[in-house]
């Protein structure tokens, strides 16, 4: 693997990437001082489709590379593979409270974590979908939440900040990152989307724009789920701006294996941990 220098200082709002031993990921000031990251790709030993950080225990890949994938990145975060909390997750609004290890047989079906307990690393996993990190630093909690359109517009985002609220944070204290996703000038959607965004919400038609392809739209999946923290009451967010839909060598995208004939595909994961 090819590895990069760190970059200067970014703005709040655009995350840089940083250098690990192995894994490269991204982390964004905002979530300061928790340890976290958005993996890409790159830094494990899975092959094929899975190639190379693939960290999802759901898919077909060789478990003892998946079990590598994670070890690597867990010890990134500085934490041991035991540390690393995840899901199986099911595109809906669950959110589960994490006050112990999660051991990968027992993963609740769920699509957000939180937690107030140091040294849990919460995780999860995309391939398209937006993956968010939260944390209130001074209630000392902190939560990670996995939304594709159907979660997002389920509320999973919401069901998050209150889970956190639940634990003693503050809306407004909370601070959201929005890590890679399919980006809006990518994600075509059909008129059945457009049509369930809209009628919980008339004004979410902002987050939409005419496709080429007749009677389809492009949809800002990033911004409407920024859309949705802010009316939360969320006191902060940024988004990382990286399309995993156009980076094929940086990240696992679902639409574009989809649009290459289908297949295996792996899933890069996305993680936060309070500070010890």
């Amino acid at each position: 693997m090819r590895r990069r220098l760190p970059k200067p200082l970014p703005a709040p709002a655009d995350p840089a990437y940083v250098a690990a031993m192995d894994p490269e990921f991204l982390t964004d000031p905002l979530l300061a001082p928790a340890p976290h990251g958005f993996f890409t790709r790159r830094g494990g030993v899975s092959r094929g489709p899975f190639a190379a950080l693939n960290c999802s225990l759901s898919g077909a890949d060789d478990p003892a590379a998946v079990a590598e994938n994670r070890r690597r990145a867990a010890r990134a975060l500085g934490a041991t593979p035991e540390a690393l909390c995840s899901l199986f997750q099911v595109h809906g609004a669950q959110v589960a409270v994490v006050e112990a290890p999660i051991p990968p047989a027992a993963r609740p079906e769920a699509d957000a974590l939180v937690t107030r307990r140091p040294g849990l690393v919460l995780g999860i996993l995309t391939a398209d979908c937006a993956p968010v990190l939260l944390l209130d630093a001074a209630a000392g909690v902190a939560g990670a939440a996995h939304a594709g359109w159907r979660g997002a517009l389920a509320g999973v985002l919401e069901a998050t900040v209150a889970a956190m609220v639940g634990l003693g944070a503050r809306p407004a204290a909370i601070r959201a990152a929005i890590g890679p996703c399919i980006g809006p000038a990518c994600y075509e959607v059909g008129p059945d989307l457009h049509a369930a965004v809209l009628a919980q919400e008339a004004a979410a038609a902002r987050f939409f724009t005419p496709a080429p392809r007749p009677g389809h739209f492009l949809f800002d999946l990033p911004g409407y789920c920024a859309a949705r923290l802010a009316a939360a009451g969320v006191g902060a967010i940024s988004l990382s701006g990286r399309c995993t839909f156009t980076e094929e060598e940086r990240f696992f995208s679902h639409r574009r294996r989809v649009r290459a004939g289908g297949g295996p595909i792996g899933h890069q994961l996305s993680a936060i941990a309070l500070p010890g």
